[in-house]
């Protein structure tokens, strides 16, 4: 239980400080002055001033904040000055607060945190597909399971069997087999078959035409064969960035199945975890090695990327929205809305957050599966 909490933190933290260290690095390439960089929240439990940045250690192990000069003050155009300060026309550094800069570099640093998550899942994906090697659809239909009294046990079928044709119809594919089978309910059909030693057979199966709806017309689970593939050290880089924008894609749908069902249903989907949700995927990669942990945090760093790329106040993709409105009207938004729109953002995004983690406490004390469980 402390590994996995341990190793939440962990990953979280480097998320979110991979996350903070875009907007930080793009923020010193335009001179923009950085007053903090802080591992962990507020309160801080000690810094050090290297230059004009200070770099702080704080009390919460979780994440960490990037502090830019003005950044605050970037819709009302003006920082809040010190008393010595109140009677000069212009703060010191005035020409380096964020909010002096052009639209084009404010939107830079801000966006800068959603790529360096982007970049993350992409450096882990092809490092995996390089090193570890990814699993890849083979052309082969296993036997997962034969139902005890169906017409497959009473063929001969067994489990580990690969079925190579029907009818001499060569199959590569469960959906094939299950298309051709229930084509032909009430048949005999003739399967060719070979065994976990390469030996083939030929087996005759009538698929019945009543039959219980978790089982199938012939009785048995099927799956398409595994394969480990590796891709060299330079292709690896193109075929993780793709892996990765497909992923993108799925992602973004399921977001919008979760908005649409809180908005039609006022529940959230089964599949859908929160930090609690999680901490438990947490501790079940860990069991099952290096190269689980990498996959999920490829995939959280990927997750953190799209949501905060929304145009929703309180996200980066809220802030890179009104300094695009700026940009497109040559007008700044007036900072009370904006800063009224970021409340109300920040606290949707709370309040979404609480209903995600008492759905994940409820499924606990219920005793439901984080993972639903495949018949």
């Amino acid at each position: 239980m402390l590994v996995t909490i341990l190793v939440f933190l962990l990953i979280l933290s480097i998320l979110v400080l991979i996350h903070e260290a875009g907007h930080f690095f793009v923020a010193k390439f335009f001179n923009i002055k950085v007053e903090e960089f802080g591992v962990g929240l507020p309160p801080r439990a000690f810094g050090i001033k290297r230059g004009e940045t200070i770099y702080s250690i704080n009390w919460l192990p979780i994440g960490g904040f990037v502090k830019l000069y003005g950044e605050d003050e970037a819709g009302a155009g003006k920082v809040s000055l010190p008393k010595e300060e109140k009677e000069k026309t212009q703060p010191k550094d005035a020409d380096r607060a964020f909010y002096s800069r052009p639209v084009w570099q404010r939107a830079t640093v801000v966006f800068a945190g959603v790529f360096m998550n982007f970049v993350l899942a992409v450096t882990i994906v092809s490092f995996l597909f390089s090193v570890i090697g990814v699993a890849v659809p083979g052309k082969d239909v296993i036997v997962d399971q034969v139902i005890s009294g169906a017409p497959a046990q009473k063929a001969g079928l067994k489990k580990g069997d690969t079925i190579v044709s029907i009818n001499s119809i060569k199959i590569q594919s469960p959906d094939q087999l299950v298309t051709y089978t229930k084509g032909h309910l009430g048949e005999k059909l003739i399967l060719k078959v070979k065994d976990q030693k390469a030996k083939t057979r030929t087996v005759e199966v009538t698929p019945r035409k009543t039959y219980p709806s978790d089982q199938g017309p012939m009785g048995v689970a099927i799956s398409q064969s595994v394969t480990t593939k590796k891709y060299p050290i330079w292709e690896a880089p193109f075929v993780g960035t793709k892996e990765v924008l497909n992923q993108s894609v799925l992602i973004g749908k399921g977001l919008f199945t979760v908005v649409s069902q809180l908005v039609t249903q006022g529940s959230v989907p089964k599949d859908v975890a929160g930090p609690v949700g999680i901490a438990q995927l947490t501790g079940m990669v860990v069991g099952i090695g290096l190269p689980a942990v990498l996959s999920f945090v490829a995939l959280l760093s990927l997750n953190l990327a799209i949501i905060n790329i929304l145009p929703i106040p309180a996200l980066d993709g809220g802030r890179l929205f009104f300094i695009l409105i700026e940009g497109f009207t040559g007008r700044k938004v007036s900072p009370r809305i904006e800063n009224y729109a970021h409340t109300i953002g920040m606290a949707v995004l709370l309040g979404l957050i609480a209903l995600i983690t008492i759905h994940d406490l409820l499924r606990i004390i219920s005793g439901q599966p984080l993972i639903p469980q495949i018949k």
